[in-house]
């Protein structure tokens, strides 16, 4: 193995895990899953979300991580690659159909990169104390609606962002062994703080108790099965290019089924908290 082929790994098979459930946790987890699970029968509607999720976790993510492990590129070169071994002729067109999920994945991206602003002016006003004084309501409004007033800190999240992955996996993987641990303290501190919150009993309850009459209404599995696909980020192409770093060694299933696991406690400490 060259040098170049070495930096295309990661470093550890756990750095692997961590690094993909940093990419699948997300707005799926921490803003759709929570609501989602109370308006749509709570403890049933989380029974069906685990079933999908138990099946993408040996199917769809599996498949994403061998696709990219196999190809050893990115999204346009994986496609590229599946295509052409059914049919030399088909490449072309494989590459073409790649665009897609890489299109919607860069779409997702910039409203990420917005939102993840918005974090930043929080926590800057958060460490300052002059959040602590103001509705929130109106504290967003103030500098949302105000035009390029969080300019600086977009700017701040792209630098950061192009950085991390001009240094490779190594970095990303680097990365999300701080982050991801430090997201799970953070959530559980604040799913302890909630919990001593007035009628927090009554909101457990209607997140989670199960209303078996959900179970006949087909829109409720369908918005399970998205919440999966979504939650696990099975886009057909992040995942992709994560696999492309993936060592031979590793079994593709297991990784699959620990970031699936891991994803699933954290939309479950998500909605402990929202």
């Amino acid at each position: 193995m060259n040098e170049k082929e070495k930096t295309k790994r990661f470093n550890s098979r756990w750095g692997f895990i961590l690094s993909s459930v940093g990419s699948a946790v997300g707005m799926a987890n921490v803003w759709g899953f929570p609501n989602k699970m109370g308006t749509n029968g709570g403890g049933a509607f989380f029974l069906i979300y685990l079933f999908f999720i138990f099946i993408f976790s040996y199917v769809g993510l599996p498949s994403e991580f061998a696709i990219g492990r196999r190809a050893r590129t990115g999204t346009l070169g994986s496609y590229e690659n599946a295509w052409k071994s059914r049919s030399k002729n088909l490449g072309k067109a494989g590459a073409v159909l790649g665009w897609l999920p890489l299109i919607g994945s860069m779409c997702i991206a910039i409203g990420y990169a917005v939102i993840v602003a918005y974090v930043g002016k929080a926590l800057l006003d958060s460490l300052t104390g002059s959040l602590m004084t103001v509705n929130t309501e109106q504290w967003f409004a103030s500098f949302s609606m105000e035009g390029y007033s969080v300019m600086p800190f977009h700017i701040i999240v792209v630098l950061a962002t192009l950085l991390t992955l001009y240094l490779g996996a190594k970095s990303i993987e680097k990365s999300n062994k701080i982050m991801m641990p430090l997201f799970f303290v953070i959530f559980v501190i604040l799913a302890i703080r909630v919990s001593m919150l007035p009628n927090a009993a009554e909101g457990y309850r209607f997140m989670f108790i199960p209303r078996w009459e959900v179970l006949r209404d087909p829109m409720v599995w369908i918005w399970a099965m998205g919440q999966a696909f979504f939650s696990l980020s099975i886009t057909g192409s992040g995942m992709i290019v994560y696999g492309a770093y993936l060592e031979e060694k590793e079994d593709v299933v297991s990784v699959a089924r620990h970031t699936a696991i891991f994803d699933t406690i954290a939309a479950l400490v998500a909605a402990l908290v929202i």
